[in-house]
């Protein structure tokens, strides 16, 4: 009985966790445009809801891996191989280009990344060739960590929390 309070609990998290991931996440772009709005707090405000929506992230990982011991009950055979390794060595090579590619805008945004500044003009570096590439990296995770966990309700629920924020 305490598994499956556990396993809702969890699963429960996760969703909560993409919830807020969007919504926070799409308040912190912007700030310019804000700045229009709400003046120089622009800057600070979404520096704020950019932390945030990491914090969820963060949370949202942590659940992905009590997934593997505590899936919800309906979805528990939904699992990708038999072999947990198999879904481990399809993480790893998604993930190497995905993590190259948000270290590489990381590099190249600076504080950017975590802290928002009107002096920073991102048009250099991998920005030449791609407008959001920590997003491009980032996203995507959330499907690979699906097959780290061997859970196809995980990559399918990622793929529906990515396509719902990127709209």
């Amino acid at each position: 009985m305490i598994n499956i309070i556990i396993e809702i609990i969890n699963f429960i998290s996760i969703l909560i966790s993409f919830v807020f991931i969007g919504y926070f996440y799409t308040l912190s772009i912007q700030p310019m445009k804000k700045q229009e709005k709400i003046g120089e707090k622009a800057w600070n405000y979404c520096e704020k809801v950019r932390k945030i929506s990491g914090l969820f992230e963060f949370i949202a990982i942590i659940n992905f891996f009590l997934w593997i011991w505590f899936p919800l009950p309906i979805v528990r055979e939904w699992i990708i191989n038999k072999n947990m390794w198999i879904g481990i060595i399809i993480f790893v090579i998604v993930m190497i280009p995905l993590v190259l590619i948000m270290i590489k805008g990381v590099s190249d945004a600076g504080s950017e990344t975590l802290s928002p500044s009107k002096e920073t003009q991102l048009y250099g570096g991998i920005y030449k060739y791609i407008r959001h590439p920590q997003t491009l990296g980032e996203f995507p995770m959330f499907i690979a960590f699906g097959f780290v966990v061997n859970s196809w309700f995980i990559i399918l629920l990622s793929t529906i929390f990515i396509i719902s924020t990127l709209h």
